[in-house]
């Protein structure tokens, strides 16, 4: 499968089958904004859970945070995005379209124009809060996540009172105004993005790295995105942010070409002593009784949302043939899928057989909450269906269960997504194998 029609074909399923939409569609859209449809949102806060469940509720080392969007906009002045968050913009003297300076040649790609001069241009989506709009009322859509974390560190010290190594983490929305969004989600002015920052003593960092260095390929594991397509690339002194003294870039295999999917980074003490010069807040902790007064070192793990989902997505996507014909499925783990099970009556005009469906569906809802009914169309296609947005199972009511066939009583028929295979089993065993 040629790897642009591997994305066109994620595309299009993404839309059908209601995943994601073009952002204000029958508008004509909006560049760089995405929606999620009703199956793309559960596949989405699946992530973002298991995320939460991985890294923080199941660690004692973890805490969360929730920081507003909209920061007092001296916190981006201390941490460098007022002055130095910007792209290298040029514009087309002939059709005037834009583009960023390091991702186009001498040349307008549209038009075959010349470029002016090369000028940079602030990412940050500026606004106004309050009544009046002048300099004292102006803020900013935050541009990432961490910005949150580091302004409410004295808060969770004072509050929590942690003892070093400790993490805060926080999922979140996030907007760049970018130059050229593109690439489906890879690329867009609004975002999610799941961040933590692992505060650490200066003389532990390497650990803590290395640590977190594994950790993203667990996480990679548990959501299905295959290890054989990411790549670890440390990235040279040259090219780390100023304040970075190690950095690792997590590159998938996007059906576009690989690209960066997470970050891993060593940021000193950078962020903390910013805000601590230019608030007057103390930003330091006293981390071992009688020692003094640190400022900690962090580790940032940073994971986008909407990265991984594409990323999964692309792992996902599978085209084989079953029963003499071809599909196409999504191959996703079953602790993701937007639908872990989908419930079918043989026959929808057969009142019986609908009410023990029924039943079944009830009884499974109340344990596993991402179960579907579906009794729309024969089997075959109701099969087809599931399997393209990816439930693992699909389970069958028919006459044997209501006791056609004596020794078959209170039995159904669960199918495999991936291998099309079909068993009886008692209607006792379901919830065992499902969540198995």
């Amino acid at each position: 499968m040629a790897e642009m029609d591997l994305m066109e074909k994620i595309v299009s399923l993404c839309k059908r089958r209601g995943f994601i939409f073009p952002g204000s569609d029958i508008y004509g859209g909006l560049a760089g904004t995405w929606d999620y449809g009703p199956y793309g949102v559960e596949l989405k806060n699946n992530v973002k859970q298991l995320w939460w469940k991985m890294f923080v509720q199941e660690r004692d080392d973890m805490y969360g945070v929730d920081a507003a969007i909209l920061m007092n906009p001296k916190v981006w002045e201390a941490s460098g995005h007022v002055s130095g968050f910007s792209d290298p913009l040029v514009e087309c003297k002939k059709c005037h379209h834009r583009f960023r300076a390091d991702q186009v040649g001498d040349k307008c790609p549209d038009c075959g124009g010349e470029f002016g001069p090369v000028r940079q241009f602030n990412m940050m989506f500026k606004t106004t809060v309050g009544a009046t709009e002048d300099a004292t009322s102006i803020s900013y859509l935050r541009p990432e996540t961490a910005g949150g974390i580091f302004v409410n560190f004295k808060n969770v010290v004072d509050s929590i009172h942690p003892k070093l190594p400790f993490g805060i983490a926080q999922i979140g929305k996030a907007f760049r105004n970018e130059i050229a969004p593109r690439d489906f989600v890879f690329r867009s002015r609004e975002f999610e993005q799941m961040e933590i920052e692992y505060f650490v003593r200066p003389d532990e960092w390497k650990e803590a790295f290395e640590e977190w260095r594994r950790n993203v390929h667990l996480f990679n594991d548990a959501v299905g995105i295959h290890d054989s397509f990411v790549h670890e690339l440390e990235v040279a002194d040259g090219d780390r942010a100023h304040y970075s003294k190690r950095t690792i870039d997590f590159e998938f295999d996007f059906p576009f070409g690989r690209k960066e999917l997470y970050g891993l980074a060593y940021r000193t003490d950078f962020d903390l002593s910013a805000h601590q010069d230019s608030s007057g807040a103390t930003l330091s902790m006293q981390d071992k009784e009688g020692e003094p007064a640190l400022v900690p070192h962090v580790i940032e793990p940073s994971f986008g949302v909407d990265r991984t989902v594409l990323a999964i997505l692309s792992s996902a996507y599978t085209e084989d043939e079953l029963g003499g014909e071809k599909r196409a499925y999504l191959k996703l783990v079953p602790a993701i899928a937007p639908v872990k099970a989908a419930v079918f009556p043989l026959l929808k005009n057969k009142p019986e057989l609908v009410a023990k469906a029924r039943e079944i569906y009830m009884m499974l809802k109340r344990d596993i909450v991402q179960v579907m009914w579906d009794d729309n169309g024969n089997i075959g296609k109701r099969y087809r269906r599931q399997d393209e947005i990816g439930t693992p199972y699909c389970i069958t009511i028919d006459f044997d269960t209501l006791g056609e066939r004596p020794e078959l009583k209170d039995t159904v028929t669960l199918r495999d997504r991936d291998t099309g295979e079909q068993k009886r089993v008692s209607i006792g065993e379901l919830v065992g194998r499902i969540k198995s």
